[in-house]
């Protein structure tokens, strides 16, 4: 299990909201193979918060998180980043704002062996013909410390500095919000909390906004409000957090369905 938070959470001020959806309905399949993997979920994201979602297997955590992040598409409801509602976009215009607006760390790393961490880390501006803002580079790269190892391939780093390097990529374009699917579900319990430590960090020094799936209780508990899913609905949330107010809330989720 990764290793519990040390610092105490600080109150905060949020200027707006990062991101929302509202009466958010997925649906898989027809007839008898119908599953509805979010049921009219209505959730806002604020900007400079650290958001942990929660609830049983199957609940649809990682469809709010797709859907969201403009992955997978809703079958009714409304999705907005910033102020730009995503079902009005074209497949380029929501490369474009997934490009530039987005982050996104996955589960298994998603690196390419064949370039360095620099390389990765720098890789979606390159793809947008972007060049990187050097300072904030910098400060991301000190920040999840990979500093002397930059010149490495994926292959000679540890799994826990894969997931730094995945880190630093997705903060790399400055975006809005990230969005973080099990980021630490391969890593051992150091390794997770040390990545979970630069999310958090992330939020605190730069002002960043993330959004975490997570089924591990010590994991939501370095987040400032954990949301609660069961069923494909929305049925609680939490301020504040701690491993032991999360784990208690658990055994109340309905489970079953997706």
């Amino acid at each position: 299990m990764t290793v519990a938070p040390q610092f105490p959470h600080q109150p905060r001020t949020t200027p707006g909201i990062a991101a929302a959806t509202a009466d958010l309905t997925k649906v898989y399949g027809s007839g008898d193979t119908r599953v509805t993997a979010l049921d009219q979920v209505s959730v806002g994201f604020r900007e400079g918060e650290f958001t942990a979602i929660m609830g049983p297997s199957g609940c649809g955590k990682s469809t709010l998180l797709h859907c969201a992040a403009g992955l997978d598409t809703p079958t009714s409801g409304s999705v907005r980043v910033g102020t730009t509602e995503l079902n009005g976009l074209g497949d380029r215009q929501l490369t474009q704002l997934r490009r530039d607006r987005i982050g996104f760390i996955f589960q298994a790393f998603n690196l390419l062996p064949t370039l360095t961490a620099s390389e990765n880390i720098t890789l979606p501006l390159a793809l947008a013909g972007r060049k990187p803002d050097q300072q904030w580079l910098d400060r991301v790269v000190a920040m999840v410390g990979l500093s002397e190892r930059l010149g490495h391939r994926p292959a000679e780093l540890s799994g826990g500095q894969q997931q730094r390097v995945a880190v630093a990529r997705a903060l790399a374009s400055r975006p809005a919000i990230v969005f973080g699917d099990e980021p630490t579900g391969n890593l051992d319990s150091r390794a997770g909390a040390e990545v979970l430590g630069f999310l958090r960090d992330s939020v605190r020094e730069l002002g960043q906004t993330v959004v975490m799936v997570t089924h591990d209780p010590v994991a939501a508990g370095y987040a400032d409000r954990v949301v609660f899913l069961a069923d494909g609905r929305l049925v609680d949330e939490m301020a504040h957090p701690t491993p032991d107010r999360v784990l208690d809330a658990m055994p109340r989720l309905n489970g079953g369905g997706r």
